[in-house]
């Protein structure tokens, strides 16, 4: 009986570590999508304002780089690519910005809220959701 619950125990710990370990990269992945929204658009009422474009790619690549060494639950790892992706569309947006390419930045923009769609979608169908900013 005692090695049975010294047994158990642990294992019980873990099925309940798990979907906590997931609900902490919903939180990260949450954060990392709303505020790469928000600049975006920020970034899209002032495009002519380079030195601002600039501060918001050095942002966004941070952000990229953050996810890109984010630890992911395998509960939710099919949605971490489109997370990736979603965050590299708006760093090219935030770089066409500091280049003046405003179509392109557009496209980018575009582009990224589609790969949101994708990834909420994605994360929908595992029984997971980004967390509300």
């Amino acid at each position: 009986m005692r090695r049975a619950l010294c047994v158990a125990l642990p294992l019980m710990a873990l099925t309940w570590a798990l979907p906590a370990f997931a609900g902490s990269y919903l939180d990260r992945a949450g954060l990392l999508v709303s505020h790469a929204r928000k600049e975006a658009d920020y970034l899209r009422a002032r495009l002519s304002d380079k030195e601002l474009a600039e501060v918001v790619q050095a942002q966004a690549e941070a952000r990229l780089g953050a996810a890109r060494r984010m630890q992911v639950p395998k509960q939710v790892a099919a949605a971490h690519p489109h997370l990736l992706m979603m965050l590299e569309h708006y760093e090219r947006a935030a770089a066409a910005a500091v280049r003046g390419a405003t179509n392109e930045f557009f496209k980018k923009q575009l582009a990224a809220r589609e790969e949101e769609r994708v990834l909420r979608g994605v994360l929908k169908q595992l029984g997971w959701s980004l967390p509300d900013p």
